[in-house]
């Protein structure tokens, strides 16, 4: 089993790199989670009572994003419509 690669003319250690990498992205959860305030709540329930379709937007990333969530909305019995 090959636990260093060469790249870039340096050796990485790809279970430490793969690590550092869950570092980095468990702490941006975390952050993210400290974050959420009423305003969470208040979008949430615009999104859950709104009378018509939710309108999802996004090009490139954002696009593949909104994809996601509206397959999660049409799953939870929300109409959505993306752009």
């Amino acid at each position: 089993m090959m636990r260093f690669i060469e790249k870039k003319g340096k050796s990485m250690d790809i279970l430490k790199e793969g690590r550092r990498v869950f570092d980095i992205e468990i702490e941006a959860l975390q952050k993210t989670r400290d974050a959420l305030d009423d305003t969470f709540i208040d979008i949430l329930n615009l999104i859950i009572h709104c009378p018509g379709k939710v309108i999802l937007t996004g090009m490139g990333k954002p696009g593949h994003i909104a994809k996601k969530l509206a397959a999660t909305f049409a799953s939870l019995g929300t109409m959505y419509y993306q752009i």
